[in-house]
């Protein structure tokens, strides 16, 4: 129940994400903590709304770690099954105190198109969950 003071949030399912990936580039130490580049080489997006694939090769994760704190970084242009072109980028943590990969990785996804059928993307904010084992997350529409 939502009170005024502390109002209450719905996640709806956006869709499932699942990524190809290349082994990673490891720049190494510098200002930012250690920096990782994975590039992107497939994206899927499938759901009730939104089903894309990854358009292009301008797609990676710029990782960097501090700590125990992998911070993620990723841009990307999709395009979706009827042929609309969507920029996303998330950013995102992961706890790799047992190594990069062992943890849940937590993201938010937003996005930005002209195509007036997906409007609706440019005012969403996302959420979501999703794993380096299974190179798929969940994305949920914050309501």
């Amino acid at each position: 129940m939502a009170n005024d003071n502390h109002p209450s949030m719905e996640l709806v399912h956006l869709c499932t994400v699942e990524l190809d990936l290349e082994a990673p580039t490891v720049i190494g130490p510098g200002p930012s903590g250690e920096r990782i580049i994975v590039d992107i080489t497939g994206m899927r997006f499938s759901g009730k709304r939104l089903n894309a694939t990854l358009k292009g090769r301008a797609a990676a994760d710029w990782l960097t770690v501090v700590g125990s704190t992998a911070t993620i970084d990723v841009r990307a242009t999709i395009e979706t099954h009827d042929g609309a072109l969507i920029y996303v980028q998330y950013q995102g943590r992961s706890d790799v105190k047992d190594g990069i990969g062992a943890a849940p990785i937590y993201v938010t996804p937003t996005f930005e198109t002209s195509d007036e059928r997906y409007l609706w993307l440019n005012h969403l904010q996302a959420a979501g969950k999703g794993d380096l084992k299974t190179r798929r997350y969940e994305w949920y529409e914050m309501h």
